[in-house]
């Protein structure tokens, strides 16, 4: 595959340009054919186009209950293709130079395809490589493996954030993981040169808040993933050494795989899989007063953490195709 067929343009663009010819007509009184048909065409139009991003075909406009369509289009090999693309979008801020590093991409379809908790993304026994391991270039695959840690323990993966701090400390690791799972963003807030962003630098006023005291610490979330030495192919990474770490405001870990196990048993990991979910299908992230309709969507994905239940919550939601 090549790197444009990972690069997303999300599933909910073309939904969001239409939205204002798919907003139902004003309901009148009475039962009128002619609006219930326009509607129910404009509904079926909208669920097609979020879910595999075409128009509906000539029977699903005919449907009396066009958003039924999804547990259809959930399986369609579209939808599966369409939401990989959009979650390696998502997961990653621009394609990897390889296959193997969006791995991202590669498991999401797993996952989807073989109907896989979300969670199985990040916390599965799972390993992304290189279908040739002597040919970096070659379409990546997804393998059973029992150290697997989702694809956070892929080489590729890992040897792409292992970030260039001085020590070999992982930090554009750790914000990876955290940015992945519970949807963390952080933006820079210092330009200053790199001798004063070592340990020692970073501890500083402007970079402690980030670094340090918030339950988000990249450097004690760092702490806990080991190091890495050496660059590029020549990139090896050694476990940690300075025991457990408090994150989340009190839990501690001592590993990566504790580190992501929190991560994923947080509520933040169920609100940012139905964010995940409002961005594909709305192409944004939910609004205040779709407050009701994002915490039933949180509680349907509690219950079994499949984002396609997130997904099922929303499009089902009779509010989607007003």
């Amino acid at each position: 595959m090549s790197l444009s067929a990972r690069t997303l343009l999300p599933a909910a663009t073309v939904a969001t340009a239409l939205v204002a010819s798919l907003v139902s007509s004003p309901r009148r009184a009475g039962a009128d054919p002619a609006v219930s048909t326009e509607n129910s065409e404009r509904c079926a139009t909208r669920v097609h186009i979020a879910m595999v991003g075409e128009s509906a075909p000539a029977d699903a406009l005919q449907s009396t209950e066009p958003q039924k369509a999804f547990d259809t289009l959930v399986k369609d090999p579209r939808f599966v293709e369409r939401f990989s693309r959009f979650a390696n979008s998502q997961l990653n801020a621009v394609p990897g130079a390889t296959p193997a590093e969006d791995a991202s991409y590669y498991l999401a379809k797993h996952v989807l395809t073989n109907d896989k908790p979300w969670s199985d993304m990040f916390v599965g026994k799972y390993r992304v490589a290189p279908q040739n391991a002597q040919q970096p270039m070659s379409e990546a695959t997804v393998t059973d493996d029992p150290e697997g840690l989702g694809y956070f323990r892929s080489r590729a993966w890992m040897v792409r954030y292992a970030g260039n701090e001085p020590g070999g400390l992982r930090i554009v690791t750790a914000y990876r993981m955290m940015q992945n799972t519970i949807g963390l963003s952080l933006a820079a807030t210092t330009n200053a040169p790199d001798a004063d962003v070592s340990a020692t630098g970073r501890k500083a006023p402007q970079c402690a808040g980030c670094h340090f005291t918030p339950w988000f610490a990249l450097d004690n979330v760092a702490a806990v993933l080991g190091t890495r030495t050496g660059m590029g192919a020549n990139t090896q990474f050694q476990p940690p050494t300075g025991g457990a770490k408090e994150i989340l405001g009190g839990v501690k870990v001592s590993n990566d795989k504790e580190l992501v196990e929190a991560l994923v048993a947080n509520e933040a990991f169920d609100v940012n899989a139905c964010r995940l979910a409002y961005k594909y299908l709305y192409g944004r992230v939910e609004t205040s007063c779709e407050g009701p309709g994002f915490d039933a969507c949180v509680d349907a994905f509690k219950k079994d953490k499949r984002i396609t239940t997130a997904l099922a919550s929303v499009v089902k939601d009779p509010k989607f195709c007003e």
